[in-house]
């Protein structure tokens, strides 16, 4: 197993201990903290990873699945966990319901444009966009953002939206050229 993909499962692992000290920060408030930290070093993971097989050229097959399914159950975790237990941590905001619901919507989305796609024999690599990228990074800020009690939080969630929104789309309408066969590629 390459360093790549032993920092995405040490990314994998720390989600139930995230959520986990999240569920028990509503007896000991100083556990908010802590999760905090295991979500800075989780989103850490996620950039050294990228990082690790690009310099060390050890991009894998099993890289390449399991890095956009950690980060999308980090998130997912993230997002649910603190939309459920909103009322009971001790945190000044709110996860708003809306965030959770674009995330969520624009994944099945694509998950479902990548099973129709394979589906009608259409071979298509999917590769992250730069409006993808950018959705992620706005995403894990706005948990960050919330975790930290940040007074920016309203308007970071709303950029995350709104790049959610936009990568969908982007998404959505390379899905549209590879059915259409002017393209091989969720990357062109």
């Amino acid at each position: 197993m390459s360093l790549a993909d032993k920092l995405t499962t040490i990314r994998i692992i720390l989600i139930p201990v995230f959520v986990s000290l999240l569920i028990y920060s509503r007896f000991h408030a100083y556990l908010i903290h802590i999760a905090t930290v295991v979500f800075v070093l989780a989103i850490l993971s996620d950039f050294f990873d990228g990082l690790a097989a690009r310099i060390r050229k050890e991009k894998s097959d099993f890289g390449q699945i399991l890095d956009p399914v950690a980060d999308k159950s980090l998130l997912f975790a993230a997002f649910i966990s603190l939309y459920v237990f909103r009322n009971t941590l001790p945190l000044d905001f709110k996860m708003p319901l809306g965030l959770i619901l674009v995330a969520v919507s624009r994944d099945f989305i694509i998950l479902l444009g990548v099973i129709i796609i394979n589906a009608l024999k259409k071979k298509a690599l999917m590769e992250p966009s730069f409006w993808g990228k950018l959705t992620t990074f706005f995403q894990m800020f706005t948990i960050l953002a919330l975790l930290l009690n940040s007074s920016f939080f309203p308007w970071i969630w709303k950029a995350a939206v709104f790049f959610t929104l936009i990568s969908g789309a982007d998404y959505f309408l390379r899905g549209v050229r590879v059915l259409n066969g002017s393209s091989k590629s969720f990357n062109s």
